[in-house]
């Protein structure tokens, strides 16, 4: 782990590569976007983004262009190869089986999730803010891997702290009322408002779908300055990136 960069420490097969930036690495957005930001529709100039973007796949040596989603808080799963189209494909997951493909993911609080079989026959990434993981984001990307549930790895990276993150009684009943178990996820700070462990809604959402092989976690973006944080930054957060590949055989 690095300033500039996060490698996630997952038992993951040698072909499948992952890594995650920060605000520290070698871009040219000016404030308040921390120099390194990658999202198109943050209010960032679209030039600088670029800029990053292309940076971003120089230091990391990336075997092609990230294959980046117009995010929109849902469930639909694309799936994709390495030579990106146009436009960007309207999706909150993606998998791919090829070599090459460098999924992508862009948060700034919302939980981004890796996955991967365990013999590096295919990847997957996720965005799971609250409402996505409510309506089934992991669920609906678990369904397109091919790989039986045991088989499948899964690491949750960077996203906002249980500390750091009250919600109010819509988010609580978005998950309570259909598992009233996940109300160990939430502790109560004052009338209607509650601190929300989104990891851990995560691995029990995970757990429940037969995915038990869950590493990472631990992270807090918006008491971390290394990353983008919605909650803390407003409207104007930049976003950082989770990246995950398959290197050839």
């Amino acid at each position: 782990m690095t300033d500039t960069w996060i490698f996630p420490d997952w038992p993951a097969p040698s072909r499948v590569h992952a890594a995650i930036t920060t605000c520290h690495g070698p871009g040219i957005s000016a404030p308040p976007f921390g120099r390194f930001n990658l999202g198109l529709r943050s209010g960032d100039m679209a030039d600088a983004v670029a800029a990053n973007r292309s940076a971003l796949q120089q230091a990391l040596g990336l075997p092609a262009a990230p294959r980046w989603l117009r995010q929109v808080h849902g469930i639909s799963v694309a799936e994709l190869g390495p030579l990106p189209s146009m436009d960007e494909p309207q999706a909150d997951a993606a998998i791919s089986h090829i070599p090459g493909t460098v999924l992508a993911i862009l948060t700034a609080d919302c939980l981004p999730v890796l996955f991967c079989a365990d013999d590096g026959s295919e990847i997957g990434a996720a965005h799971a803010g609250w409402r996505g993981l409510a309506a089934g984001v992991l669920e609906a990307t678990l369904t397109q891997l091919h790989a039986p549930r045991d088989r499948l790895l899964a690491w949750l990276g960077p996203c906002i702290g249980t500390a750091s993150y009250e919600v109010g009684e819509d988010v609580r009943a978005a998950f309570v009322d259909h598992d009233a178990p996940a109300a160990s996820c939430f502790v109560s700070t004052r009338p209607g408002h509650w601190l929300c462990d989104l990891a851990a809604l995560a691995r029990r959402r995970l757990a429940a779908a037969g995915v038990t092989r869950v590493h990472g976690g631990g992270f807090d973006t918006f008491s971390d300055a290394r990353f983008y944080s919605y909650r803390r930054d407003g409207a104007r957060s930049g976003r950082f990136a989770s990246l995950i590949w398959l290197a050839e055989s």
